[in-house]
């Protein structure tokens, strides 16, 4: 070969993927994050959070007849709670108790204070209102969600926009009109309370993004308790005496807080504070089918409806990858 002969390089060939593959790996990537056994979980824990959490109207109610006050009902149920939780994880699970750092343990101090404070705007207000108005009112915590993660610059798809309003149409629907002239310092108290209970999940899902659920929430039940203690402490009232059956009632429910917020902040580490919500709505199914077991209400044929579409907004989540934010908890089932 002269001097003056280029010698031709021969290059790779660069594998050319062909539409088909593409499409399977996309199917892959999608049939992979549905059958993400954290994300199964995580769905699992929050609908059993969901089914506790819709026992609170029936308790509250049963123990209102029993003549227990609002402000002593959440202060000895979460008091139960805390009691419940702490005796499980000393003699259960005492490895759950991990050291936390002083910026971990203020951020449960901050959601267990704002949770607390929920807490006795909702019984509160459930003392004024009938438990289907109050449960309604209740479930605004979404469109709270939202809009506290709208506001700090969390997209929001079209999809979950679809499912929100789906699940408003169907909570709407399952409710029903009202009877009466509703008292409305009780409805006041129930979107506060509402407002309070979604900025505590997006408060959970900001700033205990790095500590495990189980041990963070004997911590946030702790604020929680010592918060609606102080509130019952400054009302200046003494404590009421209490029947047997109130206390049956009040431990019902303590014990249903305790399960409940374990389960909901085991799903709010994977799903973020959308999903959580949307899948949380189904506590107000099971708030009105315990009524109609325990309290002798009956659902119409149009709540029936309501509570198809319902389900039917719950189940298109399907359809929707996780959060971004929520890719940030840690894992440690």
């Amino acid at each position: 070969m002269s001097s003056d002969e280029v010698e031709p390089v021969t290059l790779p060939e660069r594998p050319v993927r062909s539409l088909h593959s593409l499409h399977q790996t996309q199917i892959g990537n999608g049939r992979a994050r549905r059958s993400d056994p954290t994300r199964g979980r995580a769905i699992r824990n929050t609908v059993l959070s969901s089914f506790f959490l819709g026992w609170a109207p029936i308790l509250g109610k049963l123990a209102y007849a029993q003549g227990v006050a609002p402000f002593s009902l959440a202060a000895l149920r979460t008091v139960v709670a805390v009691l419940l939780l702490w005796g499980w994880y000393l003699l259960m699970h005492r490895d759950w108790l991990v050291r936390l750092r002083w910026g971990e343990l203020a951020g449960c101090i901050a959601v267990g204070a704002v949770n607390g404070i929920g807490s006795l705007l909702y019984y509160t207000g459930l003392s004024r209102l009938d438990a289907s108005l109050a449960s309604f009112l209740n479930t605004l915590y979404i469109l709270w969600v939202v809009l506290f993660l709208a506001a700090s610059g969390q997209p929001v798809g079209r999809l979950t926009l679809l499912r929100i309003a789906l699940a408003i149409g169907g909570v709407y629907l399952l409710t029903g009109g009202t009877r009466g002239e509703p008292n409305w310092l009780g409805a006041m108290l129930m979107v506060a309370s509402a407002a309070t209970f979604g900025w505590h999940l997006v408060m959970g899902q900001w700033l205990l993004a790095d500590v495990p659920s189980q041990a963070a929430t004997p911590y946030i039940l702790t604020a929680m308790a010592i918060t609606v203690g102080l509130a019952q402490a400054l009302e200046g009232q003494p404590v009421e005496a209490i029947s047997p059956d109130g206390w049956r009632a009040i431990i019902a429910l303590g014990a249903t807080t305790a399960i409940s917020r374990l389960l909901m902040f085991t799903g709010l580490r994977r799903l973020g504070g959308i999903e959580t919500a949307l899948i949380s709505l189904l506590e107000l199914v099971v708030s009105l089918g315990l009524a109609f077991l325990i309290l002798g209400e009956r659902m119409t044929p149009l709540q029936w409806v309501g509570g198809s579409i319902l389900v039917f907004s719950i189940l298109l989540g399907v359809r929707e990858s996780s959060p971004e934010t929520s890719a940030h908890w840690k894992s440690g089932e």
